[in-house]
């Protein structure tokens, strides 16, 4: 047979809800010419030439979309359009001119949409009330006679199939005083996990088809689809293919033939690519049992190592004597807070954890706090073996300021007990760059030593790096790694770490240096 020109519209339009992942349409035969193209209302069509005669004409379309639930109804109207009636702007009117222009209509149509009530109704409700309406009044059925019936033929009938209740909505509507555009698209309804307790029951198996719904112009919130065969909104199962004024410039198929045998065959699938846990459909019973299986095998290696869980609290402690100051509600710390909390831990250490370690480091990190705040930590043996034999002497040493030098001459220390290479010790400096923008930031009457900035801890974070001076270190690292093979031997090994700027800048914030470095 020899084929005409044909135009398909298969591919999903620009305003789809569902987000479509991709699309792809194989036409045969494949001795064709495509031409993609958009309609004057943005519809993408594909028109296609056969240069020869064929024995086959084959459309498939494959496409991946995503079935995110949408909220129909969320959308903002403009207030001068949320009592109906009310009418469109002059400029509205000017854009809409196609989508407001009523076709010849009948007896039937006047008399329905006399009967419905237009006094001071929300537009919304009116719309849904509507739709509701035609739902009610004409029975859906697969009708596969070709063309579309006049809203005069389906309220005589009663009955129609898709494209006939659309068609009629968007006469009504136009009746009215609403721009509406007849539309064309997939229908995808997915089986619910769960049934529900009152109303229908939706459909009982994964189902995808063609099919027909109405669009109104509602001024802020665009066009807003109603599905007359439902008598809902559309959402995400609605994935328009071609919006128009009429139903002529939606056909998903427009072409012709000359006189031959034929035969035909339509077949629509759907099929979920990927199913998300949730709390409706949970594991399958074989991933469960697979999730199961990594359960017991992760307890068993956390038996193996000896590992075990506790249970800890926190206490929320109230001053009896200063009650109302700052670090006994809001503040994260305070000057009589930390002596307090030293000297707990002590007594906790004297009374539970003899020959324990007390851990001054990093807490929790609270937002809107510029810094973590800190934590004390206890860690002894259950043997009663102790983890710390220091003499006490270092807590006569409080108070003393440890500096960058402290921290060299204790890495020096180190590396020679360890009997590693003390050149790996590097110097860790504050970034300049970081420091230059933050203070090129600030007016220029500020003095960033003097009181006046309106950020205490940026104050001081820029004044502290600016006195102790951006060339010098403020602390060392030395890298460390036990051994891991017996090539490497028992002990320890370092190594010298390189950066692209020849030395080590810290990333920008208060923290520790070991918080901050560029890794």
């Amino acid at each position: 047979m020899e084929l005409s020109p044909h135009v398909i519209r298969l591919r999903p339009a620009p305003h789809s809800r569902a987000r479509v992942v991709s699309y792809s349409q194989k036409i045969t035969p494949a001795n064709h010419f495509i031409n993609w193209q958009q309609d004057p209302h943005g519809n993408w069509l594909a028109r296609l030439v056969f240069p020869e005669r064929t024995t086959e004409f084959s459309v498939t379309v494959d496409l991946a979309a995503e079935m995110t639930v949408v909220n129909p109804f969320d959308f903002f109207v403009e207030p001068y359009a949320e009592e109906f009636p009310w009418s469109y702007s002059d400029d509205l009117r000017m854009d809409l001119a196609a989508y407001l222009e009523p076709e010849e209509g009948g007896p039937l149509l006047d008399g329905f949409v006399a009967q419905q009530d237009l006094t001071g109704r929300s537009t919304v409700e009116f719309l849904v009330g509507l739709n509701a309406d035609i739902q009610k009044r004409v029975k859906y059925l697969v009708r596969m006679e070709p063309g579309v019936q006049t809203p005069d033929e389906t309220l005589e009938a009663g009955s129609g199939s898709c494209r006939d209740s659309a068609w009629l909505l968007v006469q009504a509507l136009r009746r009215l005083g609403f721009a509406a555009r007849f539309v064309s698209g997939y229908l995808i309804q997915l089986k619910a996990d769960i049934d529900p307790i009152e109303g229908p029951v939706g459909t009982l198996n994964d189902f995808t088809d063609l099919h027909a719904w109405g669009e109104v112009y509602i001024p802020g919130a665009g066009w807003i689809g109603f599905d007359a065969t439902s008598g809902l909104l559309t959402g995400e199962g609605h994935i328009p293919l071609a919006a128009a004024p009429h139903y002529r410039s939606c056909a998903p198929i427009t072409g012709a033939a000359d006189a031959a045998a034929t035969e035909f065959d339509f077949d629509m699938s759907v099929t979920r690519m990927v199913e998300p846990i949730r709390i409706t459909r949970p594991f399958e019973d074989r991933a469960w049992a697979e999730l199961d299986a990594l359960g017991q095998r992760v307890e068993q290696d956390l038996k193996d190592g000896d590992v075990r869980l506790t249970m800890g609290g926190e206490p929320t402690f109230v001053s009896v004597d200063d009650f109302e100051s700052a670090e006994w509600n809001t503040a994260a710390t305070g000057p009589a807070k930390t002596v307090m909390a030293e000297r707990l831990i002590e007594r906790l250490r004297e009374r539970f954890g003899p020959g324990g370690l007390l851990h001054h480091g990093q807490g929790k990190w609270y937002p809107g706090e510029p810094l973590p705040r800190w934590a004390l930590g206890l860690y002894w043996r259950h043997d009663g073996q102790p983890v710390w034999r220091g003499t006490g002497a270092e807590e006569g040493r409080k108070g003393r300021p440890v500096t960058a030098h402290h921290a060299r001459k204790f890495l020096g220390a180190l590396a020679e007990r360890l009997g590693l290479d003390a050149r790996n010790i590097m110097g860790a400096r504050e970034d300049p760059i970081a420091t230059m923008r933050a203070e090129g930031e600030l007016p220029d009457n500020v003095d960033i030593l003097s009181e006046e900035l309106d950020d205490e801890a940026a104050r001081t974070a820029l004044r502290r790096t600016l006195e102790a001076g951006m060339t010098q270190p403020v602390g060392y690292v030395l890298p460390l790694r036990k051994t891991l093979t017996k090539v490497e031997g028992e002990g320890w090994v370092s190594e010298r770490w390189r950066f692209r700027r020849g030395r080590m800048f810290l990333s920008p914030g208060d923290s520790p240096i070991g918080f901050r470095l560029p890794l």
